[in-house]
């Protein structure tokens, strides 16, 4: 009984009565539930685990699934989105904190804002053990959790290494996990700059204009892999086929210029700005003009492909970055 009411008020306790994981922050949410779980089953591999939404939480659910058990078995009822419950549920649980059952540890989710703040105030008087789960919106935050995730792994990782997997991952926190797991994994000694620079350089740059430069220098291997993790970011493909269009009509443009113009006239005359003129005529130097023709047609069969003339659009934009980067070395 002791016990009990010592793993009231741990607050560094898994297995404390009740638990609430608070902010919305879905992996930190997530890993909430699953140290408690993992306490629970380390305790007893044989404990009974309920994940509930609040539509499965109705009003006396609570009651059965804390009730008695003849095994006396250990048991673990996670609540997702507390804050949506009903009004009777949450009298239900409000109810329980006062007087938690042996042998079972509750996990209230709960987003932490107006909507449903007296269950949370009353789980926090009842002495529940409280996690933060709260949204990382800015850059700090998102290095502080990179830093914290090498050190749980116990390895060490440079200053300037932890900054550049967050400028190349970017805000996920499920993936920036993963990438640290990754190099704990795979890599040997200090995580420094350069092993990340070797595993991730490229995703934060991977959009539609990367892929389009690369093509059109006719570097074909490092434009698919741009195109690769363009399109594994969520960058539509029709935004890659206008890039590819604009790069292979740029170069046109500048081909077909007076030679000898200053950059400040074409730019003018162009429509582009001075720096991208510059650009381009570093581009363009293996093009030809049938190589420019060569590479609309390209495009052309690309973006009929993405809006509906065919059936995989990846593949049709694989075609038209291999056919432009064919055509950059036509001269």
């Amino acid at each position: 009984m002791l016990d009990a009411m010592a793993r009231k008020t741990a607050q560094d306790d898994p297995l404390a009565p009740v638990t609430i994981a608070v902010g919305q922050e879905d992996l930190l949410l997530d890993r909430a539930v699953q140290q408690v779980v993992a306490a629970a089953r380390a305790a007893d591999a044989d404990t009974d685990v309920r994940d509930l939404t609040p539509e499965q939480l109705q009003p006396g659910t609570l009651a059965e699934l804390t009730s008695p058990s003849l095994f006396a078995e250990r048991k673990v009822v996670v609540v997702r989105s507390a804050q949506d419950l009903s009004a009777d549920t949450i009298k239900d649980v409000k109810a329980y904190l006062g007087s938690p059952a042996e042998e079972i540890t509750l996990v209230l989710l709960h987003a932490g804002g107006a909507k449903g703040k007296g269950l949370l105030d009353a789980a926090r008087k009842a002495g529940a053990r409280e996690v933060a789960c709260p949204k990382m919106t800015k850059p700090a935050d998102r290095l502080a959790f990179v830093r914290g995730e090498f050190r749980a792994t116990g390895r060490s990782a440079t200053p300037e290494a932890c900054q550049s997997l967050v400028d190349a991952i970017g805000s996920d926190l499920r993936e920036l996990a993963s990438a640290c797991s990754q190099l704990a994994a795979d890599v040997e000694g200090t995580i420094d700059e350069a092993v990340v620079a070797r595993y991730y350089t490229g995703r934060a740059e991977a959009s539609s204009f990367t892929v389009a430069d690369r093509a059109v220098e006719g570097r074909a291997a490092e434009a698919l892999e741009a195109l690769r993790w363009a399109i594994a970011t969520g960058v539509a493909p029709v935004m890659i086929t206008s890039a590819l269009a604009q790069g292979v009509r740029a170069i046109g443009k500048l081909a077909s210029a007076p030679r000898g113009a200053r950059p400040g006239d074409l730019a003018r005359d162009l429509g582009m700005p001075p720096w991208k003129i510059d650009r381009v005529r570093q581009q363009m130097r293996g093009w030809s003009a049938d190589g420019v023709a060569t590479a609309l047609r390209a495009v052309a069969a690309a973006d009929a492909g993405v809006k509906g003339g065919g059936d995989d659009p990846e593949y049709a934009l694989e075609k038209a970055v291999v056919a432009i980067a064919r055509a950059a070395r036509s001269r």
